[in-house]
């Protein structure tokens, strides 16, 4: 006990700053964020699958406004707001629904120059308004881009029931007939004719609602909305006009004060068209025929490209580089970007290091040399931002050791259908990594020599450098060292080890004990610790190499894959791009058991357009089934489906001549077109037949028909033309997403509302001389 005690006086303690520095500093960055050039803290925000995208943003700028009161001295800025362009989207398309409505009425109202009759349509309008959005509450259905653009599409073919049954009432007006007569009569003639038209449109929307893929998600819900739109504008049309008509119009008795609008020449030109009726369908036959050919000068593509007015510039220096390195050459970036750009860049928000990527690319897995910065435009900018990223392209080609790809945001509907990475990807399947790299290098080799392409990566880039300790068992056993002690000693001397918790001015902080920082140079000198106390350096029992890791391997359906991606850095239309890279990749030698395809963008754009395609074909079927059953014939209904290539020769005309090409949307355009185009025909070869069952021959049939129906026929197809007009123009957010469609709903209807007052009446002319009379008698409409 006495030499205890001894000893224990002779003890002097040793403090910890005696053997260790000891600082209080913060610990490593992952990752940098900075907004214009300032350091901040990023925070990206997600809304669930499920809930409305502008009702998330609400709440969290509320959210925010309440956080930037309770911290004072710190600002929180929004960078990138989704909602904005989506509230913009849609007010817009609002606002071109109602625009549309007013160039309707006043279309009424030039044509029929009566203020009540203009009046009991114009309330057609609200009335179907309503009926439209109760189906929708009970369909579960919320107002957004594409159910406000099925009723901006439904508001032109909303009043077209109502003109029909209106101007045939007011057309017996004119006649001299007391209101009820008219009302009851007007009804009851066309009563058929709209209903089968009606059919016709609606049946069209049938096979989009069922279609699958993009296409389908993307349009069911607008599909629903014109249908329900169209179902209640016949039971206006139908029930509250002709009511409306007897309660406002009877003081209109005396309807000859000032003439509505009239075609009187129609007739005379009407007997010339039949006279030379070989001709005029010879001349029609050619139009489709010349139509065809200018096909494939239209182009084709998945989604239409719009300018949301932001881009990203994703950046990789070598794999290895230190956050530090990486945080300089983004500085660079963002002094560069300032003098070439700055006058037209509101924000600039650049993220260095690994994080979640707003980005959404796909070609890197991020690590401390990758960074993206994301560049928002000022709205009034002078330069669009294809013209900006070139210029910018130009001033960052040239520095070394830097990869840079440029990716414009597109539209939040691309993410939703999942086109936010690379449009272009050539994939490469087969087994052996080193045989995938070599072809995916020859793959790149020849998409650089394609003009349209940029930014061309291939998943083969080399990996992180990496240190490989291989250690030698029998050396290792001699020691007493197992492969466990070994890389929990490297791990505390190269990472440091944690050593409990420090509670510092009301937080707590890590405490981290290390060693100093140990070069590459003396790696293999380090010292291991045996149990027996006795110090090892490493490289007695271990081999050092100095590799690089593998940065990933891709599997498809069990196969590994080679990806090569591309930007498109042209306007030209994806299918010529894609046309010209199958062209250069057509001579590639591809071993036994390899093979490549286009994939990515292009994988999706022949999905929907086969989808499409099925549904036209579908929807023009289903259109003949209604007519059929309508006039209880097989041989009208084939007169009235002649429309359907006359209103495509407008649609691929108006498409081209905008320099528009199909795609998703112009698609669904040309499918409403096969039910939307037939309504005139419908009108007018039931108003023959009802003629020709009251004795007129078919000629003269033809003839009065024509001048009965023509003006219905110029006031519906006007009314639809100038609702859907403000779709088509605007400098909106949404512009380029709804104007394809608009487009060529547009062009279809002006030629096959123009042809069918010429071509039709000739084809049903022909016809009716090679079948004697028109069909089994019906009971009249």
């Amino acid at each position: 006990g006495e030499s205890a005690a001894v000893s224990a006086s002779h003890r002097v303690p040793i403090y910890l700053r005696g053997v260790a520095a000891v600082r209080y500093i913060l610990s490593e960055p992952e990752n940098i964020v900075r907004v214009n050039g300032r350091r901040c803290v990023g925070l990206e925000i997600f809304k669930e699958r499920k809930a409305n995208t502008i009702d998330a943003v609400n709440t969290a700028r509320k959210a925010l406004q309440r956080l930037g009161s309770s911290l004072p001295g710190y600002e929180l800025e929004v960078i990138y707001d989704q909602g904005r362009f989506i509230a913009a989207a849609v007010t817009e398309v609002g606002e071109a629904a109602i625009i549309g409505v007013i160039l309707a009425m006043l279309v009424l109202f030039a044509f029929l120059r009566r203020l009540g009759t203009t009046a009991v349509i114009s309330l057609a309008i609200p009335v179907s308004v309503v009926a439209t959005f109760n189906l929708m509450y009970f369909n579960n259905l919320t107002l957004n881009i594409m159910t406000l653009g099925g009723l901006a599409l439904g508001a032109g073919m909303l009043v077209d029931n109502a003109i029909v049954v209106m101007e045939n009432i007011f057309r017996h007006l004119e006649e001299g007939k007391k209101i009820r007569e008219a009302a009851i009569l007007g009804a009851g003639q066309v009563g058929g004719a709209i209903t089968s038209a009606t059919l016709t449109t609606i049946v069209v929307f049938l096979p989009i609602v069922y279609l699958h893929g993009a296409a389908g998600e993307l349009f069911r819900e607008q599909a629903w909305t014109v249908a329900f739109a169209l179902v209640s504008s016949l039971f206006v049309a139908l029930l509250v006009m002709p009511m409306l008509s007897v309660k406002l119009l009877k003081t209109t008795r005396q309807i000859k004060t000032r003439t509505a609008i009239s075609f009187p020449r129609y007739r005379r030109f009407l007997g010339k068209v039949l006279d030379r009726r070989w001709s005029v369908v010879g001349a029609g036959l050619l139009l489709i025929i010349a139509t065809c050919l200018l096909l494939p000068l239209v182009g084709g593509e998945f989604i239409p490209r719009s300018d949301q007015g932001e881009f990203y510039i994703n950046i990789a220096l070598p794999e290895g580089s230190s956050l530090e390195r990486t945080a300089g050459a983004v500085a660079n970036i963002e002094s560069i970007i300032d003098q070439q750009i700055g006058t037209e860049v509101q924000a600039v928000y650049s993220r260095i290091g690994p994080g979640g990527d707003l980005a959404e690319s796909e070609t890197d897995l991020e690590d401390e040399n990758n960074a993206v910065i994301h560049l928002i435009l000022k709205r009034d900018r002078r330069a669009a931002t294809p013209e900006l990223i070139d210029r910018l392209n130009r001033q960052l080609a040239d520095i070394p050791d830097l990869r840079i790809e440029f990716v414009q945001q597109q539209t939040a509907l691309q993410q939703t259908l999942g086109t936010a990475a690379a449009p272009l990807v050539v994939e490469i399947k087969g087994k052996d990594l080193d045989v995938l790299s070599r072809l995916a290098d020859s793959v790149q080799a020849r998409l650089q020599t394609i003009p349209d392409l940029a930014n061309i990566e291939t998943g083969f880039r080399r990996g992180r450098p990496e240190v490989d300790i291989v250690i030698d068992p029998q050396i290792a056993g001699r020691y007493s060292l197992t492969v466990d002690q070994i890389a929990r000693q490297l791990s505390d001397q190269l990472g440091g080890r944690q050593a409990g918790e420090l509670k510092y001015q009301g937080e707590y902080s890590d405490i981290t004990i290390r060693h100093p920082r140990v070069s590459l140079t003396e790696l293999d000198r380090l010292l291991l610790e045996t149990a027996s106390g006795l110090r090892v350096p490493l490289m007695e029992v271990a081999d050092i190499d100095y590799t690089y890791a593998t940065r990933e391997i891709t599997h498809t359906n069990q196969s590994r894959v080679g990806k090569v991606t591309a930007q498109l850095a042209t306007d030209q239309s994806f299918d010529k791009v894609v046309a010209r890279v199958k062209a250069a990749l057509a001579t590639l030698q591809v071993p036994a058991e390899y093979s490549y395809a286009v994939t990515g963008e292009e994988e999706k754009r022949s999905e929907a357009l086969g989808n499409l395609k099925f549904a036209l074909l579908l929807a023009v079927i289903l259109v003949y089934m209604v007519m059929a059953s309508q006039f209880e014939s097989l041989l009208h209904p084939l007169v009235i489906i002649l429309t359907l290539p006359l209103a495509g020769v407008g649609a691929v005309l108006a498409l081209l001549a905008l320099g528009i090409s199909f795609n998703v949307m112009s698609l669904i355009g040309i499918i409403m077109l096969a039910g939307i185009a037939v309504n005139d025909s419908i009108i007018l070869v039931d108003c023959i037949n009802q003629l020709r069952r009251a004795g007129h021959g078919p000629r003269e049939a033809v003839i009065i028909a024509g001048q009965m129906r023509i003006r219905p026929i110029v006031m519906t197809s006007i009314t639809t033309v100038l609702a859907l007009l403000p779709l088509t123009i605007g400098l909106g957010e949404g512009v380029a997403l709804r104007a394809p469609l608009a487009v060529a709903v547009i062009g279809g209807l002006v030629t096959a509302t123009l042809l069918t007052l010429v071509v039709i009446p000739a084809v049903y002319y022909l016809l009716a001389g090679k079948v004697g009379t028109a069909s089994p008698v019906q009971t009249d409409n």
